[in-house]
């Protein structure tokens, strides 16, 4: 990898790295909710009722209530590793595929 290339990705990395950081101090008491929540309160306001859902999820009603934060937490990283697993699969594919093709050529 070029110099000029692993300077471009940590530069990257160093924003990213203060995009997540620099509101955590400069909205000082500041709450980041949800999207659930921020939908609820938006329908709250546009409907001058309580929103009231039009089912319960799966899980919830399987054990009576809701989901703990942790395993919520944890069912939200299992998904996220499952996808980045399948993209990552098939991006090695169409790179083999590639190396297979440069080969027969």
């Amino acid at each position: 990898m070029s110099r000029k290339r692993k300077q471009t990705i940590a530069v990257l990395l160093v924003l990213v790295c203060l995009i997540a950081i620099i509101p955590l101090f400069v909205l000082k008491g500041a709450e980041f909710g949800g999207s659930d929540d921020a939908g609820s309160q938006m329908i709250t306001e546009i409907r001058g009722s309580e929103y009231e859902p039009w089912f319960t999820p799966v899980l919830e009603a399987a054990i009576g209530g809701e989901l703990p934060g942790e395993i919520e937490s944890l069912l939200f990283c299992l998904q996220t590793g499952i996808g980045v697993g399948v993209i990552a699969f098939f991006m090695g594919r169409l790179v083999e595929r590639k190396k297979w093709q440069d080969k027969q050529l």
